[in-house]
């Protein structure tokens, strides 16, 4: 199984076997297939330029409760994908697994990450150094995706626009997070505008 989800950065300054696709677009859990592997679930995939780096975020396993540790899964490889050039092709692509230690811990590795002079590993729930300013997270948040399902769902019952503006219906829930800052030099060769996206593979 693969999945994917997509952003565009427009910047104001300078062979792994996977199964077949199974869906093509961000969700919380309500892409078919998808309700039974929260771990490769994307909920939503964010990307923006922020000084000198650009900052990606791939939050999966949605609708988790507050107080969750998160889910981890040693089976799933997570990939962030950049094209510079317009070809939508990836140009960087930027690696992710998690693993546990002899005790059990759970840990993150990142690999490929434009601007990092080394793979980067520790543990998950901390912010890790990845060099030269740039950092690495992986673990629980506050789900940021904002929308009122409730309001949607009484809309296509009853044919009448039902939406209420300030309500959440993800408030309060969780999601696992992998979160990367990317050197602008690294990643955009240039180009003022970089296409990302987000994708989860089933090893």
């Amino acid at each position: 199984m693969t999945k994917a989800a997509m952003a565009t950065v427009a910047l104001a300054t300078t062979g792994l076997m996977l199964a077949r696709p199974q869906a093509q677009a961000a969700d919380h859990i309500d892409a078919p297939g998808t309700g039974g592997d929260a771990a490769a679930d994307i909920t939503d995939f964010f990307a923006w330029h922020e000084g000198d780096r650009v900052v990606a975020a791939m939050a999966f396993a949605g609708l988790d409760v507050p107080g969750s540790t998160g889910t981890y899964d040693d089976q799933v490889l997570y990939g962030i994908h950049v094209d510079n050039d317009g070809d939508n092709v990836a140009d960087q692509t930027v690696w992710a697994r998690f693993g546990q230690d002899a005790e059990g811990n759970w840990g993150v590795k990142v690999e490929g990450l434009p601007g990092a002079t080394a793979d980067v590993i520790g543990p998950v729930g901390e912010v890790l150094d990845a060099g030269l300013g740039l950092r690495v997270f992986a673990g629980v948040r506050d789900d940021p995706f904002f929308f009122d399902l409730d309001g949607f769902q009484a809309t296509l019952s009853t044919a009448t626009l039902s939406f209420d503006p300030s309500n959440d219906t993800f408030a309060a829930t969780n999601v696992t997070m992998i979160v990367v800052e990317m050197s602008i030099d690294g990643v955009a060769a240039g180009s003022n505008d970089l296409q990302l996206w987000a994708t989860t593979g089933r090893l």
